[in-house]
């Protein structure tokens, strides 16, 4: 009998039909490589989540196997997951310098002191159990991002991370499309791409854009300008600076990720800034407005970010007023168009002048639209495609352009978290799909929270709640106090005590009714104050609100 070959599986955790969570695991036979491991924000209705990480049962399972985790780049959407998965699996992690000392800011918040990092730079090559990695340099909207070259032992596989092409890039580093074309030459058998901005057709714009409408913005505003941006665009902060040292303007940093972020970034030499440029936010007060560029987080409309907390005047150091510009440079993560249309209008509000992306041109993508993806696809030349990073639209979208280019639809795996693809050197097909989903993390709590608790969130979110505490005696089960009611939430008590009243009148009706029939469990009890109460409060005013009985024996 024929011995079955050994399979290469590549499992996708994180990242597929959603916005962030990246994470893909690399498997043959007794090794394991993870790339990335990354966050998302939570969803509307993922009420009091902070944020979202992947679940790594899976690894945790065969974390005997794991050899350890290559970054790509250091986005959040990339590194985010680290300090929740390494206090779990302690494994090494490969990244470049920015990457990495972004992570180990991040571990250190979490007092994780322990893990060892490997800097790596584009160009090296490491083995890792039976694979060999090539770190191959790209553009994106942070330095020192890569794509990976994995050679494994049923052939080359290509991870492109995130990427655009930029051929007049902020540090000047372009993406090295000769490695592209010469992995492509020897042969490629699988190619993992990003998929983020495959529904946009020509090319992305250069970061170099974005810099020269910064110039004309700052050359003409007479006024303090505030720019909001992601943290980790280390390239646009750059521009930034380098705006403000044009126009002699003073920068102060607001927002946390921020400050860490442009402190890191300058600590190892991503950024240039002249000594006297970025100021304490304390000294602020020592220049007129016209002297002053704010550099804060909170472009996403984020609840608690720098720049909602100047929206509604909440901002313990930075007050907005009517003359300042506003200069939103991002664009919103889908999800998310609400909450920043929200921000805006609330700060022309207050009187200041905003500019946010339809109206100039103060953002640019770090993902590759549809002619630059055709190139990578082209140069490479892949026998099979899986298309990651992205919403399930663009997934579908990135597989009819492979389509286009000429590959076989049934090369072509669209595939869901928790996939696994089997590959040999001359066959790929799907297999049995492995846990995959979200883990929700509510302040210190990891995984403590999911759907029933959501569930409760949003049921206490749309109707409120009623306790309902009565007193009994542990001799004979007689009433002594109560019932009384509690609504918070439900209504204004003191505007409906006849609806009160008459609820207070039901709960005592239903439990005469328990004592003439000598029921003193109080399983029963509650059960049946809950239900005539929800009955009685449906009936009169269609709400449907949570009712906790509580139960006092004295």
């Amino acid at each position: 009998m024929a011995k079955k070959p050994n399979k290469l599986k590549i499992i996708p955790l994180g990242g597929l039909g959603e916005v962030g969570k990246n994470i893909t695991i690399f498997e043959y036979k007794d090794d394991i490589v993870i790339v990335d491991c990354g966050m998302s924000f939570p969803e509307d209705e993922m009420l009091g989540i902070d944020v979202v990480i992947p679940d790594i049962t899976y690894l945790f399972k065969n974390k005997e196997k794991i050899r350890g985790i290559v970054l790509t780049h250091g986005h959040e959407d990339h590194i985010g997951g680290l300090p929740y998965v390494l206090k779990k699996l302690n494994v090494p992690i490969y990244g470049t310098k920015l990457t990495l000392g972004l992570v180990e800011n991040k571990l250190k918040e979490h007092k994780l002191n322990n893990v060892k990092l490997n800097e790596v730079r584009a160009g090296d090559i490491i083995k890792l159990g039976c694979f060999k990695i090539e770190f191959i340099k790209t553009s994106h909207s942070i330095p020192d991002s890569v794509a990976l070259a994995i050679d494994t032992p049923v052939g080359m596989v290509v991870h492109t991370g995130d990427f655009k092409i930029d051929y007049t890039p902020i540090n000047g580093n372009l993406i090295d499309l000769h490695k592209f074309a010469e992995i492509g030459k020897k042969g490629v058998l699988a190619l993992l791409a990003d998929s983020t901005n495959v529904e946009r057709p020509g090319y992305t714009m250069s970061e170099k854009t974005v810099g020269d409408t910064f110039n004309d913005i700052f050359l003409k505003a007479p006024q303090r300008i505030i720019v909001a941006t992601f943290a980790s665009n280390v390239h646009r902060i750059q521009q930034v600076i380098d705006a403000a040292e044009m126009f002699n303007r003073k920068v102060v940093l607001s927002g946390r990720s921020m400050i860490n972020t442009t402190n890191v970034a300058k600590e190892l030499g991503y950024l240039r800034v002249q000594e006297s440029t970025i100021i304490d936010i304390n000294d602020m007060d020592r220049y007129s407005s016209n002297q002053i560029v704010i550099l804060t987080t909170g472009s996403q409309g984020e609840p608690m970010s720098a720049l909602t907390r100047m929206a509604f005047s909440e901002h313990r150091k930075i007050e907005l007023v009517p003359g300042d510009l506003v200069v939103i440079s991002a664009s919103p993560i889908p999800g998310n168009e609400k909450t920043v249309s929200g921000i805006i209008n609330r700060l022309m509000e207050i009187g200041t002048k905003v500019i946010y992306e339809s109206l100039a041109d103060v953002h640019v993508s770090g993902h590759a639209c549809q002619e630059e993806l055709k190139l990578i696809h082209t140069l490479l030349n892949p026998k099979y495609f899986i298309p990651v990073h992205g919403e399930y639209r663009h997934l579908k979208r990135h597989e009819e352009l492979a389509i286009e280019l000429g590959m076989p639809k049934e090369n072509i795996f669209l595939a869901k978290n928790g996939s696994v693809i089997e590959f040999t050197k001359n066959s790929a097909n799907m297999g049995q799909s492995v846990q995959a989903g979200n883990i929700l993390v509510d302040g210190l709590g990891v995984g403590d929270v999911g759907n029933i608790v959501l569930r409760d969130r949003k049921h206490l979110s749309e109707d409120g709640l009623i306790v309902v505490v009565v007193t009994i005696s542990k001799q004979d089960g007689k009433v002594i106090a109560g019932p009384d009611i509690i609504s918070r939430g439900f209504v204004y008590v003191r505007e409906s005590e006849d609806l009160m009243e008459e609820a207070r009148k039901v709960v005592r009706d239903v439990l005469t009714e328990c004592e003439k029939r000598h029921i003193t469990d109080w399983a029963t009890l509650k059960s049946s104050m809950r239900n005539a109460l929800r009955s009685f409060i449906y009936e009169k005013i269609k709400r449907n609100p949570m009712i906790l009985p509580i139960i006092m024996e004295v």
